[in-house]
């Protein structure tokens, strides 16, 4: 009677082993014994029972637990059963709540179960894992220009298409967010210093960057990868990274190789020995911040969106700085240089006769075309059509605008002399185009819609680009990236999307979907078609990846691979087969995220109300405001999408029973529900148990803004 007296008051009380005990678990109602509940120490039934959490009653007396009955009730039995079935429940949300309740022996079971799918190894692509290096020591002192100087040479390869800033604003679904870097430490220095910042390749060489030093790997056909150079720890976060590897037919030997990284104004030069020396070449400064760093021939280019274009030449030894049009965008064929601005010009650099040829000791920059309607030229794609008897050589353009138009321009032998000529024109896009490749057979374009990709098929009469019967469109698909304009540890130049690979049916565009994901997808850039997903072997966030094509062996019948590097947030390297996976292709078609698959990644981050943007580094134009999606947020700041396992609520039930409209169209119909729609937030945690680590991760916080 006493017992039943304090159950009526809402209190909680220390009955018998066989008391039985009513639970309302989100609005279903389950009913065990006391022992049934409080067998495994340190739960949250033993917390709750003891007093330890303070209960919430409903109207018949029944505790009431805020959380999904369906995931409960196989929790439930396997306390009474000590069995699991865990037949009609998604595994990870029974881990979830296993976690959640703190139910260690089940906790254990389901992360063995996970296991027996998941393998330290990776699976069938995983093809190498390089350990974090040491943290070298600070370095005594900074080298002036007149350091000691080394031959340098070719760059690593640029790709057709490169955007200056990297992002130029977002104007869709889920895209909008802060544009905010990560707080600094007391020290004064960035945090993470650890985790891998950039990512790039050239033949058989890779080059990684950490916050503060950098170090390059070199592929030996019989030892592997084998760590070859390592920087001094340097005074600031290194921002950008450029690796040349080997000039082909060059006259500098084996002093052909270069690492350069920049960060600010400040642009620091290696030089590399094959056998795994190095020496700094020299300190250089471009006055304002580098925006690009690449390699072009023997010439390091650096170049600003404010305008202004640095390049050292390996042979002169020579530093040199020169003011143009603010720069959007740059692309490289061959030793010319072109430079797309924000007044609608395409200039362009013959680095090959630098610095031969000179005027007032300035580089030979020449206006080659402008735009119509004097757009900005956001993305530049150039190609160069092989040289036949039949056509010559010509040049072929593509180019996209901050209008989101995308035009073709092209010059054949007959009209050298007045330039290029407008070939084509598509305005298909309406935010400003970000990325664009020609190519022989495709050309796709990137605006800044969430990364949305319209690629169509290119029509050739030998060899060069033909009206009839035209372009044909051949995909329209979108690369969800909810990175920050700065992305991760606050440099975007490691998460560049592509497309990456040269070949047609190679190109290739990789999605990370969120800043600390652990997973990568990579789709076709033809068709938008899922090649494969690698998740990182050790469970680390992915920070930076890039594509790599790698020199075949010199074996009878081998080819030139080729690779997905992925750094991770421990500071460790893994490299995916990406030759394996595309010669698999087709045998189990997908494309890219499924709603589920989204909402899934949308477990790692919360998106909260829209903010104030912050202004456009670049001098573009902002894109047009569209109606954004980024309004599904939370009621309170502890609550995240991870929560939302129960019931939907009216109006997505309505929807889903309807199963009508895209995703998008249920979205905005949630959006037009109001505030009132909102899940409940997330009951507060009991207190620690002796798991020994947090029973659910940390969500990082996402707010809308423009990328």
């Amino acid at each position: 009677m006493a017992a039943a007296a304090t159950a009526a008051e809402g209190l909680p009380s220390r009955g018998p082993p066989g008391e039985v005990i009513h639970l309302n678990v989100g609005g279903k109602r389950f009913s065990t014994s006391r022992q049934t509940l409080t067998w495994i120490p340190d739960s949250f039934f033993s917390s709750l029972l003891s007093g330890r959490i303070s209960t919430l009653k409903d109207e018949t007396g029944a505790i009431f637990i805020d959380r999904d009955p369906t995931v409960f009730a196989p929790i439930l039995n396997f306390l009474r059963t000590k069995e699991l079935d865990p037949r009609g429940v998604h595994g990870s949300s029974l881990l979830h709540e296993a976690q959640f309740y703190g139910l260690t022996p089940l906790v254990r079971r389901l992360q063995l179960r996970e296991e027996l799918d998941r393998s330290s190894c990776g699976n069938v692509l995983f093809n190498g894992y390089l350990p974090p290096p040491v943290f070298p020591v600070k370095r005594r002192n900074r080298h002036s220009l007149v350091g000691p100087q080394q031959l340098g040479g070719r760059p690593a390869p640029v790709r057709r298409s490169n955007t200056m800033p990297p992002n130029l604003g977002n104007a869709g679904l889920l895209g909008r967010m802060l544009d905010e870097k990560a707080p600094p430490s007391p020290s004064g220095q960035p945090e993470e210093p650890g985790m891998v910042r950039l990512v790039c390749g050239h033949h058989n060489w890779i080059a990684v960057a950490y916050t503060q030093f950098l170090v390059c790997y070199r592929l030996k056909e019989a030892s592997g990868w084998q760590l070859v150079f390592s920087s001094p720890r340097l005074d600031w976060p290194i921002e950008r990274l450029a690796l040349t590897a080997r000039v082909p037919g060059g006259a500098l030997g084996e002093h052909d190789k270069m690492v350069a990284a920049a960060t600010g104004s400040e642009i620091l030069l290696w030089a590399l020995q094959a056998e795994g020396s190095g020496s700094e070449i020299g300190v250089f400064h471009l006055g304002v911040p580098v925006e690009a760093l690449f390699f072009v021939g023997n010439q390091l280019i650096a170049t600003s969106h404010t305008g202004r274009i640095g390049v050292w030449n390996a042979v002169t030894k020579h530093w040199q700085v020169q003011e143009v049009q603010p720069i959007t965008s740059y692309d490289a064929a061959g030793s010319f240089l072109l430079l797309g601005c924000n007044n609608g010009s395409i200039y362009y650099v013959d680095v090959q006769k630098f610095p031969l040829r000179m005027k007032d000791n300035d580089l030979l920059v020449s206006e080659l075309y402008r735009d119509p309607a004097e757009d900005g030229v956001t993305a530049l794609s150039v190609y160069l059509t092989p040289k036949t008897s039949d056509s010559g050589n010509w040049i072929e353009i593509a180019y996209g605008t901050s209008s989101g138009g995308v035009r073709v321009i092209v010059q054949h032998p007959e009209t050298v002399g007045s330039g290029p000529q407008l070939f084509q024109t598509f305005t298909v896009h309406r935010s400003p185009v970000t990325k664009i490749m020609l190519s022989e057979k495709h050309l796709i374009s990137v605006c800044a819609d969430n990364n949305h990709v319209r690629t169509w098929s290119v029509t050739r009469f030998r060899g060069m680009i033909s009206t009839q019967p035209g372009s044909t469109p051949l995909a329209s698909f979108k690369i969800l990236a909810l990175e920050s304009a700065d992305g991760h540890g606050g440099c975007s130049a490691g998460n560049d999307i592509g497309p990456y690979g040269e070949r047609d049916d190679q190109q290739v565009f990789i999605q990370k979907v969120v800043p600390s994901a652990s997973q990568l997808f990579v789709r076709l850039s033809s068709t938008g078609q899922r090649v494969c997903s690698v998740r990182s072997v050790d469970g680390s966030p992915t920070t930076a990846f890039t594509v790599l094509e790698c020199e075949g062996s010199r074996r009878l019948g081998s080819r030139p691979r080729r690779y997905l590097l992925t750094g991770q947030a421990n500071g460790s390297l893994a490299m995916w087969d990406l030759t394996t996976a595309m010669d698999g292709l087709g045998q189990d078609p997908a494309g890219g995220l499924t709603e589920q698959e989204l909402m899934e990644q949308l477990e790692h981050c919360e998106l909260a109300p829209p903010a104030p943007s912050a202004p456009s580094r670049g001098s573009l134009p902002s894109p047009s405001p569209r109606i954004s999606l980024t309004s599904l947020h939370s009621a309170s700041s502890n609550t995240s999408l991870s929560g939302h396992r129960g019931s939907p609520s009216p109006p997505q039930a309505e929807a889903r029973r309807r199963g009508g409209g895209s995703f998008v169209e249920r979205c905005q119909e949630l959006v037009r529900s109001g505030p009132d729609l909102r899940w409940p937030p997330t009951p507060a945690p009991w207190p620690s148990t002796s798991l020994g680590t947090p029973l659910t991760p940390p969500k990082m916080k996402l707010n809308e803004t423009s990328f």
